[in-house]
């Protein structure tokens, strides 16, 4: 009886105390005159500070609970040097500003806003930034909330020496959600940071438009890139949930998957992935999925239309699922390098192949006849890529014609016993999540 008294005293105490504190809070209306850097620092935890349009010139840190918010013409100018924004305390919200003009110094991680001690409950919503090193750099963070910001980058600078769009490193439970990154050097950079989401994100005109790094049991749901080198670049991670993303338009790979373990890619589309002519180089072709040294995957329901190579499997990517994928229109369907055989189906259900010359005579949906995308000869132009002025010779036709015959001869190699006639439906791919605050 006494004790269940005592923990309502203390519940009522803190309940109080909360009270207290909330009351305290005020909205603080700030014009551009005024210093910002003074206002930030006589606030008190949990004030809202509200910026009248005009520029604010310098580098602030807020370094207690607050609400810093504005309008797209409330804008932090930090002079060309250092952060714009350092965030050192947790609960902290900043919302719909303009923040420009930043460092440009990647050693010092210099970034439009900037957060690198252990912080929870960040809320990163509605801005507008612009400048040459990192738009964002968020680190050692939980429960951080990024949403609807744009960022871009500077075009005048290589690629290589701008930062990245959005830097998440070591941080946990965290979501990311319907950002616009442009310009940049990778759009969103993900590393050592579990169970988060990417989420509704449009990423173009980057070098990857997503990049993964050591990272384990993270979504990526529902993201758009295109104009980029490779849209989707996973590296050194496991179980992911990659679902419902698009890439269009890339130079060298719709999905790169190097070293990805226990992780499900499905209801992905990619298209349009060629290598420019002026960067042609003996061995470059783009590649819709490019899979290196990655192993127990499950690659299904996917779309990958008018690439160069539809999936190039690699470097002892083995025991990966395939089924219920649509290759469409890819001069090269499967490069698969390696002497074990893969067969691609899944309780009877295969692939589309639109190159399939197959018949389905029992009208089941499903060929009648196993799809082989390579061949021995394939194999030896893969080793031997000078080779292709042979291909129309009338020595490799021979060839290819004694491995039909003597199916003994032919290499191990990719399989689908159960192709099917026609595309599976993917539905709602294209809807994007709208969050509503």
């Amino acid at each position: 009886m006494l004790l269940s008294i005592f923990k309502h005293s203390v519940l009522l105490t803190l309940s109080f105390i909360l009270l207290s504190l909330h009351s305290k809070a005020e909205v603080i209306h700030v014009d551009a005159g005024m210093d910002l850097s003074k206002q930030i620092s006589l606030a008190q935890a949990g004030d809202h500070l509200i910026l009248a349009p005009g520029r604010y010139r310098g580098q602030f840190t807020i370094d207690k609970q607050l609400t810093l918010s504005g309008t797209k013409e409330s804008i932090l100018d930090a002079g060309g040097s250092g952060n714009a924004l350092l965030l050192t305390s947790s609960n902290i919200t900043i919302d719909n500003l303009s923040i420009v003009n930043w460092g440009d110094d990647l050693t010092e991680q210099n970034a439009g806003i900037y957060a690198e001690q252990p912080t929870t409950n960040l809320l990163i919503k509605n801005n507008h930034l612009q400048g040459d090193a990192f738009g964002m750099w968020i680190q050692n963070t939980q429960n951080t909330r990024i949403l609807n910001n744009t960022v871009i980058g500077n075009t005048t600078l290589r690629t290589a020496d701008r930062g990245n769009g959005i830097q998440l490193s070591g941080v946990k439970q965290s979501e990311v959600i319907n950002n616009n990154i442009s310009k940049v050097r990778d759009g969103l950079y993900v590393i050592n940071s579990q169970d988060n989401v990417l989420r509704g994100n449009t990423l173009h005109h980057l070098r990857y438009g997503i990049h993964y790094m050591y990272s384990y049991k993270n979504s990526i749901i529902q993201n758009h890139a295109y104009s980029t080198r490779a849209g989707y670049a996973m590296m050194n991670s496991r179980y992911l949930e990659i679902t419902g993303n698009t890439s269009k338009d890339s130079e060298d790979y719709g999905f790169l998957l190097n070293y990805i373990i226990h992780s499900n890619i499905s209801g992905n589309v990619i298209e349009d992935v060629w290598t420019k002519p002026e960067k042609k180089v003996l061995g470059r072709d783009g590649k819709g999925f490019f899979v290196y040294n990655s192993g127990y995957n499950t690659i299904s329901n996917n779309v990958v239309k008018r690439t160069e190579i539809g999936i190039h499997l690699t470097a002892g990517s083995e025991n990966t699922k395939v089924y219920g994928n649509s290759f469409i229109d890819n001069p090269v369907q499967v490069k698969y390098v390696s002497n074990k055989k893969q067969e691609w189906s899944k309780d009877g259900y295969g692939n589309y192949w639109s190159n399939y010359l197959g018949w389905d005579m029992n009208n089941d949906e499903k060929g009648d006849v196993p799809f082989e995308p390579n061949d021995g000869i394939d194999k030896l132009l893969w080793q031997y890529p000078e080779m292709k002025v042979l291909m129309s010779s009338p020595a490799i036709l021979v060839l290819r014609w004694v491995q039909r015959q003597f199916p003994v001869l032919k290499p191990p190699g990719v399989k689908d016993s159960f192709p099917l006639m026609s595309p599976p439906a993917i539905e709602n791919l294209q809807q994007i999540a709208v969050v509503k605050e």
